[in-house]
């Protein structure tokens, strides 16, 4: 597949909140000498026509980017405003440096009421110094299906326990982590992928994520030609976990790419 007609995925991160190993915890998984059992928190980029898309910002993101090679953000999509989600959004600054542009980052209104109260230094220009080193960010709120770089996104309005989040599909690909469900009229959305990636916390059930067994039903329903789960907890090692998996169901880890036909 020429990587000028297919969108390219690279994990940043497929663990939950706290991270994979977690602080103070020695359990097989967070001791696994299985690279593919270290996991920082969710992201993902998607590039195609020679712009990349930063699917949210979390903690570790400098050290997940420098680690994949990836030295250019053209724009963020944000899914939510969860602490592990956005509290690296400060290291755009990087790429406002060696861009010499602002950062696009779209999200939803309460998502972006939240990153106006998290980081006020990037936002009140007014007040800033302008020789602090600084996100230079430029607000869009996501209101419907919306273009980025000649590519249409579609945004999944998904349940996150009582909270709402945002999943989104780009051409055949779509990513719908941190979600306790997909509504019906949200899965017409989702028809006719070729890759899916689904949250799929734990084996057992979780009020704000899907269980395996949830994932995998809903994985059944939509019938993408490959799934993946992210999101995942300390629970099982990433080889057992793929093990109990259908074929066309796979486990993320950090590092992974893969490429999607546009």
């Amino acid at each position: 597949m020429n990587k000028s007609d297919s969108i390219e995925v690279v994990v940043l991160g497929s663990g939950t909140s706290a991270g994979v190993p977690m602080i103070g915890c020695h359990c097989r998984v967070c001791t696994s000498a299985d690279p593919r059992d270290q996991r920082n928190r969710c992201s993902v980029v998607v590039g195609y026509g020679g712009k990349r898309v930063l699917i949210d910002t979390p903690p570790e993101l400098r050290l997940a980017v420098i680690a994949n090679g990836i030295d250019m953000v053209d724009a963020v999509v944000l899914t939510h405003g969860h602490a592990d989600h956005i509290f690296g959004l400060d290291d755009v600054r990087r790429y406002n440096t060696l861009s010499g542009n602002g950062m696009p980052i779209l999200a939803s209104a309460s998502t972006l009421s939240i990153i106006r109260q998290a980081f006020p230094y990037a936002i009140d220009q007014a007040a800033a110094d302008p020789l602090v080193y600084r996100p230079q960010i430029m607000l869009q709120e996501i209101t419907g299906t919306f273009e980025l770089f000649g590519r249409v996104w579609t945004p999944i309005h998904l349940p996150h326990g009582n909270v709402q989040v945002l999943g989104f599909r780009v051409g055949d690909f779509a990513y719908c982590t941190d979600c306790s469900g997909i509504p019906a009229q949200e899965r017409k959305k989702l028809a006719s992928l070729d890759v899916l990636i689904i949250d799929g916390l734990r084996p057992t059930p979780h009020p704000t994520h899907l269980s395996f067994n949830q994932a995998l039903e809903i994985i059944a329903d939509l019938r993408p030609r490959r799934a993946y789960f992210t999101h995942l907890t300390h629970d099982l090692p990433h080889a057992e976990i793929e093990a109990q998996l259908p074929p066309h169901v796979r486990v993320l880890y950090d590092g992974m790419k893969f490429q999607v036909p546009l």
